[in-house]
């Protein structure tokens, strides 16, 4: 399986950030590289530990994402199919 990108990012609004994405909506990484799916999602109450753990998984290796997404969703089906 060729891995395609993997995207993290902070947001207060799921449904409208996925479709901004998926629409193409901003310029930028996602709309660069044609990241279209949600494949992995953690929800927490505070905005400081959500990137507080934005940041941490953007430190890791791409394998240790990789290994996030699978242990959970391993044949990265679309979380928010439409």
């Amino acid at each position: 399986m060729i891995t395609p990108y993997v995207y993290t990012g902070v947001t207060n609004d799921i449904m409208r950030r996925v479709s901004e994405h998926k629409t193409k909506a901003h310029n930028g990484f996602t709309a660069r590289y044609n990241v279209y799916k949600l494949v992995y999602v953690e929800s927490t109450e505070n905005i400081n530990d959500a990137i507080q753990r934005e940041k941490q998984i953007k430190g890791w290796t791409r394998q240790k994402k990789i290994e996030l997404i699978e242990s959970l969703n391993p044949d990265w089906d679309d979380l928010l199919k439409e």
